[in-house]
């Protein structure tokens, strides 16, 4: 039999059935973090849940903690499930995977609108959902956890799942004002509630969390929402209702070019003076973890002024949530743009840490002075500088780029007047 930590290079694909019967990139990295947890433990939860989507809408939810191995420091929490913290404070992956991997999953099934009855176990988990700061909680499984990683290029890695007989908690959660009151508001809307949270300056990752718990919305329509359409949901709903002001705001009068790196992922974005749209290129090098071809896999979704109907079946989760970092700058300088972004996924991003750490990446962007240029050809060899693989393959692919200049211009119009 193979041993459990021998798995294919494709760990999306092999799930731990050791088809090639090599160490596996991610396992390897872990396996001495890997908590070797009885039935009975007490963890602090840093606070986080997950609610899975298999079998909707009878599903597996649950709470995610270590088995003491960390001290319940204020910084633990966010060091073990928070992708802003984990990217202001530079983690490499290994220290992401041996965080992630020292957690227990206590889960339990439950329907989706159970959340109007609220079981004792669903309850616990919203409690927690709730806080921001780590929550100290005590675990009785039915069984020891498996050993085993859930690998989704939208989530951090889920690991080590154990059926959860009974919890509780071992202290009171901290709970933000502003989230108390939204979550007793039963007469305000899902999407109003998130818009208000985040104009509180709630981490977008805590209103993930609250939705999931089914915590959010009118009384006779709340139930939990898988944590995967969660985050995708709130980076939707933010973006889209920043958009209703941003249509409105002049042109930037420039090409500007920002650029950000993180554990593998290199963004180039590339605002251009025209009328709000949007483009997000991605283009993952051979040797990735999404990519063992011999070739260079391009995953590409926009859309124009007006917006898309459909959903962003090719980039997922991380269209979105690079949309809410543009329209959040956007917003800030109350201008509009085409806005294109080009993301290299290299081969040392080896391990999928979730959409979320994509929105740091290119919030940090904005946050520093771009480059300005009159002429699109001088922005793309300031790009090609940085990126290993040629301009020319977003280039040829980019939807936008073959739009923009086509339609002439007032102030072209003018200047031939002069």
């Amino acid at each position: 039999m193979v041993n459990q930590f021998f798995q294919t290079e494709l760990c999306a694909k092999c799930r731990g059935r050791g088809f090639c019967k090599r160490p596996c990139r991610i396992y390897s990295r872990i396996r001495d973090f890997i908590p070797k947890t009885k039935t009975h433990f007490s963890g602090s939860s840093p606070p986080e849940i997950f609610v899975g989507k298999f079998s909707y809408p009878n599903i597996n939810a649950g709470i995610l903690a270590p088995d003491n191995q960390f001290s319940k420091s204020e910084d633990n929490g966010p060091a073990l499930s928070s992708p802003e913290t984990w990217h202001e404070k530079k983690f490499s992956i290994e220290q992401i995977l041996s965080k992630r991997g020292s957690m227990v999953y206590g889960r339990f099934k439950t329907e989706v609108k159970q959340v109007r009855t609220a079981p004792r176990l669903l309850s616990l988990m919203q409690e927690i959902s709730l806080a921001y700061k780590s929550v100290s909680t005590e675990f009785f499984l039915k069984k020891p956890p498996k050993q085993t990683l859930e690998i989704n290029k939208n989530l951090p890695i889920i690991g080590n799942p154990a059926p959860l007989e009974f919890a509780r908690l071992e202290e009171n959660p901290q709970v933000k004002p502003k989230v108390d009151y939204l979550v007793s508001d039963t007469d305000s809307k899902a999407a109003n509630s998130i818009i208000e949270l985040h104009k509180s300056n709630i981490e977008i990752t805590n209103i993930n969390k609250i939705l999931s718990a089914g915590l959010l919305g009118l009384k006779t329509q709340r139930k939990l929402v898988p944590t995967r359409w969660a985050i995708t949901a709130v980076d939707d709903t933010i973006s889209k209702n920043l958009l209703k002001k941003i249509r409105y705001y002049p042109e930037i009068s420039e090409i500007l070019l920002f650029n950000s790196e993180y554990v593998g992922n290199h963004y180039e974005i590339l605002l251009l003076p025209d009328k709000y749209s949007f483009e997000v290129l991605e283009a993952e090098m051979r040797g990735g973890l999404w990519n063992q071809t011999s070739h260079v896999s391009i995953m590409q979704d926009y859309e124009f002024f007006q917006g898309r109907a459909g959903y962003a079946e090719d980039v997922t989760g991380a269209y979105y949530a690079n949309r809410l970092a543009l329209t959040e700058y956007l917003e800030k300088i109350k201008k509009q743009a085409t806005a294109i972004f080009f993301r290299e996924v290299r081969p040392e991003y080896y391990a999928p840490l979730g959409v979320g750490i994509l929105r740091e990446v290119a919030r940090e962007a904005f946050k520093h002075e771009p480059e300005r240029f009159t002429e699109i050809s001088q922005a793309f060899k300031s790009v090609q500088s940085r990126l290993k693989l040629p301009i020319s393959i977003f280039k040829d692919k980019s939807a936008l780029l073959k739009e923009f200049g086509k339609q002439k211009r007032l102030t072209q119009w003018f200047w031939y007047q002069k």
